[in-house]
């Protein structure tokens, strides 16, 4: 059951109500949510649940329909988020989990660990102990292959994860890996989930190659009730009658157990597919179906790999697949996972001291909570380090990043379809002590946002940003209704939610009618779905530059002669510099005098670059850097 106490329930009535169900025998676990504060309660005890909303501090109790108890969605209805060492699995990234099917010796999963971290590889995996369908296979190193796996993991900065066959080796395996996997033959081995649940470990559960969704979760309820919070569930196909594949991918599992629990789940298109040339296909396709990550076999050679050659990838195949990940992360509105020196740890190390009170250090954004903005902030931040912190307007960002009241702030800079958002282009200019330290692209993806309740029929208004309006304008014409414009998305999705009037909607994003409890009418409403936001993450100039930085963005003027844009612009093709972006603002308090904003991508050598500086600086009648950064 969940038993949600009421707002401000004191510490002697919250153990009052822990000591009354433990005395019943339930199991308690507290949540503690962004409004709500519940206990969740299991075990096979029967109770009249008015005994319990009777209690003092108690709000009210909703019964767990399911028979898995806390793997269920209605036990904790917010998506778990599965730290392992660095990385973290869930919410808004995808995790990519590689390497070969079997330890085989220490230089070829030392060499195996190294191509996989260089491709974008966030863990290592590797079999140590290998259940096989023959007796006379290669059955693993065992202890010895979990001493190379944990060396290389080591070596690279890689968590590992292996998978366990017996309780006995649970104990000695713990001391070796960061994670045990449970492999589709186990996956009913309820001895076996008992003994790792207790180590209280993170878990990567693959699906039984026969099991229905309900009895791979309640694999999963004998982990969570046994120790363990971090589970990661794993689809890697099912028996089925086709013989064109190992076996067949249920793709249709992601979408379904996403509503259901709360896990993050992952895919191995490996064992799916059992094919190397398949498996990038339906890789890609569990990404849009919503998976959370890949787990996927990756050799050095794998024409002479011990076990499962012809399904695992070459490494640059496997760098090939990451990249169209990637690709597609701005689509499905998620971000690659990255190891901290891969990204923008550089940026988080110089500014995560800044908290204060020993809050987590806040990066500000323009509009309320739900905004596009704040969905920029939770994909470019590393889940949970930060606090997103709301303001009225895009100087209001530059002013708190200024006085240190935040450490970054998260600007847009240009959308796909409406063009270059000029306001934060000045501001950047007049603001030297500010840097750009990176950025992120986001797909805007619009929602007719309304109360619940409300029918379509009945809407006569619709309000939401000028942009968003203009984004939407063939979907708002169909309808006949009034568009009137309103300073921000998720501000006009807060006015109607305190409106509470059934005859006004807004347009928004789904994270700003889930922060308002608010309900979604129309999904995807915009006119053209090639609708993207850059923006711009900016912080105080000290930062310094990332060591993984590919991109740079500056301000010049030009001298009064004929042909100074020209001097200016043949020092880049001098240099070999790559221009991506070239933009004129005008000079304030200087008629028919103009700023050119430039964005360009760096030569591989970072000398050349300041070489070009030089060069411009001379050419120009002003110039400044406006910050040197990763490009997203």
């Amino acid at each position: 059951m969940i038993v949600v106490l009421k707002n401000g329930i004191s510490d002697s009535a919250k153990n009052n109500v822990t000591g009354f169900l433990s005395s019943k025998g339930f199991q308690v676990r507290e949540i503690v949510g962004e409004e709500d504060t519940v206990f969740g309660a299991v075990g096979s005890v029967l109770i009249d649940y008015r005994e319990v909303e009777v209690l003092p501090g108690v709000d009210r109790v909703i019964p767990i329909t399911k028979p898995y108890k806390m793997a269920s969605r209605e036990f904790h209805p917010r998506d778990t988020v599965v730290s392992i060492g660095p990385v973290k699995i869930g919410g808004s990234r995808i995790a990519a989990i590689a390497g070969p099917c079997a330890v085989e010796s220490r230089q070829q999963i030392l060499d195996c660990a190294w191509a996989v971290k260089e491709a974008g590889a966030v863990m290592l995996r590797g079999g140590a102990y290998k259940p096989r369908t023959s007796p006379y296979a290669f059955q693993g190193l065992g202890v010895e292959g979990l001493k190379y796996l944990r060396e290389a993991g080591d070596t690279t900065g890689l968590p590992v994860v292996s998978e366990v066959v017996s309780p006995s080796v649970v104990e000695e395996m713990s001391r070796y890996v960061h994670a045990f996997q449970i492999g589709t033959r186990n996956m009913q081995n309820f001895e076996l989930l008992k003994t790792v649940g207790s180590t209280g470990m993170p878990v990567i559960l693959k699906r039984g190659m026969a099991a229905t969704i309900e009895e791979w979760l309640m694999a999963a309820e004998y982990l969570l009730s046994s120790g363990t919070d971090n589970v990661i569930l794993c689809e890697r196909g099912i028996r089925t009658f086709g013989r064109a594949t190992r076996n067949t991918l249920d793709i249709s599992a992601i979408p379904v157990v996403r509503e259901l629990s709360h896990l993050p789940i992952i895919v191995d298109p490996s064992h799916a597919t059992g094919l190397r040339d398949k498996v990038p296909p339906m890789a890609l396709a569990s990404i849009a179906a919503g998976a959370h990550g890949l787990i996927v076999e990756v050799h050095t050679n794998p024409d002479k790999s011990f076990s499962d050659g012809p399904q695992s990838l070459w490494p640059q195949q496997f760098e090939k697949l990451l990249r169209d990940v990637e690709a597609l992360c701005p689509t499905v509105d998620r971000e690659m996972a990255r190891l901290p020196e891969r990204h923008q740890e550089e940026v988080l190390r110089s500014h995560l001291g800044n908290s204060k009170n020993g809050e987590k250090p806040r990066v500000a954004f323009q509009g309320e909570r739900g905004a596009y903005s704040e969905r920029a902030i939770l994909n470019y931040f590393p889940e949970g380090e930060v606090k997103p912190m709301p303001l009225p307007g895009f100087s209001d960002i530059f002013a708190t990043v200024l006085s240190g009241d935040a450490s970054w702030g998260m600007v847009p800079i240009e959308n796909s379809l409406a063009g270059s958002v000029l306001e934060n282009y000045d501001l950047l200019t007049r603001h030297p002590d500010v840097k750009i330290v990176g950025e992120i692209k986001v797909r805007i993806r619009h929602n007719l946002i309304v109360i619940p309740g409300t029918v379509e029929s009945g809407i006569t208004k619709v309000y939401s940003h000028p942009q968003a309006l203009s984004q939407c304008a063939e979907y708002i014409s169909k309808k006949a209704w009034e568009a009137v414009p309103y300073f921000d998305t998720a501000g006009a999705a807060a006015m109607v939610a305190r409106e509470k009037d059934p005859t006004i909607a807004a347009i928004a994003s789904a994270a700003a009618a889930e922060y308002h409890k608010m309900e979604i009418l129309a999904e995807d409403i915009e006119t053209n779905p090639r609708n993207y936001t850059r923006f711009a993450v900016i912080a105080l100039s000290d930062t310094g530059e990332p060591e993984n930085a590919d991109k740079a963005s500056f301000t010049f003027s030009i001298k009064s002669h004929p042909g100074s844009l020209a001097d200016c612009l043949e020092v880049l093709k001098e240099y070999g510099v790559d221009m991506t972006k070239l933009e004129s603002r005008p000079i304030a308090g200087q008629p028919w005098s103009y700023m050119f904003y430039v964005d360009v991508l760096l030569p591989e050598n970072p000398a050349v670059f300041k070489k070009a500086e030089a060069a411009f600086r001379d050419a120009a009648e002003e110039y400044r850097n406006l910050g040197i950064y990763r490009s997203s």
